[in-house]
């Protein structure tokens, strides 16, 4: 009989909350309620940016998958779509379910003209790399890097110094307030308005992310830059606190003043003393520039790596 006979692919309630975190707390061996009921909740809120489904088979849970809509991060020009978790009771493994799930998502990203998937995984997870390389991933041609909060070369220097980069401005958290002058920061940098993204990607750091760590730089009561950083648990299977950084600007007249390394310094000083050791991002290859800025303040590859799934057209 078909392995995946009577099996029932619908979209994520909150009714399912529990069965979801039950299976990922089997799967990695913590639980993770306060990811997931932050990704239900922006769902919920959001549905324009999020795809969350659940796999039922004999009214039994089996498994479950989250996406959401990537609109300006990286850079992007177009719509994407990044998985976030899928994963299958192990009961269940190797029948198909995850497979289903995943055109579930494929399915709803077409109708959203959504032309491609991306995702990450540590290089070391053989059972995730061998699903994306079965359901169509290829290596993206972007570059994931960390740093280490503690010990990188930026804080080194910062210590040496009596005067630490972050004197050069006035670091805060990031505000609603501050949305359209990091629109226009944006708009100037990438050559395009990009409010839209901009709003949302505001908006999840405010409200979203477990810990608020989103910074502005301020030179004469002006906005001269900020970053959008979020520390969470959860993405692409990770157990251990990290933080993200989704987008840094720096307005160019204030360029090669020291406002990008002023902003890095005082997030990780923030990181710090919330005891999150890892800072993490994705970076274009030929972003020479921007790779150039973040291995001068101690990123390097990471052991992660970026992937990308190229819908065909209906």
């Amino acid at each position: 009989m078909d392995p995946l006979h009577k099996l029932k692919l619908r979209r994520m309630t909150p009714a399912d909350l529990d069965p979801v975190v039950a299976l990922d707390a089997a799967l990695a061996g913590r639980t993770r309620r306060a990811y997931f009921e932050r990704r239900l909740s922006a769902a919920l809120r959001q549905p324009e940016l999020h795809l969350q489904f659940v796999a039922q088979k004999d009214g039994v849970f089996r498994g479950h998958a989250l996406a959401r809509v990537l609109e300006g991060e990286f850079g992007r020009t177009q719509p994407g779509l990044r998985l976030e978790v899928i994963s299958v009771d192990p009961a269940a493994q190797s029948r198909g379910i995850g497979r289903a799930l995943h055109r579930a998502l494929e399915d709803e990203a077409r109708k959203r003209k959504i032309a491609d998937f991306r995702t990450g995984a540590a290089w070391r997870d053989h059972a995730m790399l061998r699903f994306l390389d079965g359901v169509g991933y290829a290596l993206a041609p972007n570059r994931v890097i960390e740093c280490a909060v503690e010990g990188n070369a930026l804080r080194a220097r910062e210590a040496s110094v009596a005067s630490p980069s972050r004197d050069t401005a006035d670091i805060r958290l990031l505000t609603a307030k501050d949305l359209d002058a990091i629109v226009r920061i944006d708009a100037r940098a990438v050559g395009r308005d990009r409010r839209a993204y901009m709003q949302h990607a505001l908006d999840e750091a405010l409200r979203e992310s477990g810990v608020r760590i989103s910074l502005a730089a301020r030179v004469g009561g002006v906005v001269a830059g900020f970053v959008m950083a979020r520390a969470d648990l959860g993405d692409f299977g990770r157990t251990e606190p990290v933080a993200v950084i989704d987008t840094l600007g720096v307005a160019p007249e204030y360029a090669h003043h020291g406002i990008g390394q002023a902003l890095l310094s005082q997030l990780f000083l923030n990181l710090g003393a919330l005891r999150i050791e890892r800072v993490e991002t994705v970076v274009a290859s030929d972003n020479l520039s921007l790779l150039g800025f973040f291995y001068g303040t101690g990123f390097a590859p990471a052991q992660r790596l970026a992937f990308v799934k190229t819908l065909a057209a209906s």
